[in-house]
C-alpha cells in the first residue's frame, strides 16, 4: 500500500511540475446548447523562453473526460542560444514539457519538445495519452532556428571543427 501511494504521490507530483502554468488568452463557446468551450492559452517554452506556443483544445465542462482534438502552434518571439539548446533533451523522443489533465481516468494532453538537428530546427508535439476513435490525436509545429543567435553559434562551432 505504501508503494502505490508513494508512486501516486511521484505521478501527481511531477505532472504538476511539467504544467508550466500556461496563461489563457481565449475563450471560444460551441453553442447556446453546449457546454463546451475552445479554450486558447499561450506559455513559454520553460528551456527556451524565446519560443513562444499557443494551444487550443475543448473543454467540456461538465463532462468525466474531455475531448481528445487539440491544434498547436509555436514561434519564435525572443533570442534562442545554443546555451540554451546545450539545456535541453536532444534524444529522438524528446521531452514532455507541458502537461495537462483532460479527465479523471488519466487522460493528458501533453507537449513534447524534440530537436531536429539535421535541420536545426525544434519540433513540438502535442498529444492525447489516450487514444480515441482508433488513432490518437495529435498536432505537430515548428521553429525554424534560421537567423537566430542559436543557428550563428551552431553555423560557427560547425565550421571551427576540424574534418
Amino acid at each position: 500500500m505504501k508503494k502505490v501511494l508513494a508512486t501516486t504521490t511521484l505521478v501527481l507530483a511531477t505532472g504538476l511540475l511539467l504544467a508550466c502554468s500556461p496563461k489563457e488568452v481565449g475563450d471560444v463557446s460551441l453553442g447556446l446548447f453546449t457546454t463546451k468551450d475552445i479554450k486558447i492559452q499561450t506559455f513559454n517554452d520553460p528551456d527556451i523562453p524565446g519560443v513562444t506556443c499557443h494551444i487550443s483544445h475543448v473543454e467540456a465542462n461538465l463532462d468525466l473526460a474531455d475531448p481528445s482534438d487539440m491544434s498547436i502552434a509555436c514561434r519564435q518571439t525572443g533570442e534562442i542560444t545554443k546555451a540554451m539548446l546545450d539545456s535541453i533533451d536532444t534524444s529522438k523522443s524528446g521531452e514532455v514539457i507541458f502537461s495537462a489533465s483532460k479527465s479523471i481516468l488519466f487522460k493528458h494532453l501533453k507537449i513534447r519538445r524534440i530537436f531536429d538537428n539535421d535541420n536545426r530546427t525544434l519540433v513540438y508535439l502535442s498529444y492525447s495519452t489516450k487514444e480515441t476513435a482508433g488513432s490518437d490525436k495529435h498536432s505537430l509545429t515548428t521553429v525554424p532556428l534560421w537567423g537566430s543567435k542559436a543557428w550563428q553559434e551552431l553555423e560557427a562551432a560547425t565550421t571551427a571543427t576540424p574534418k
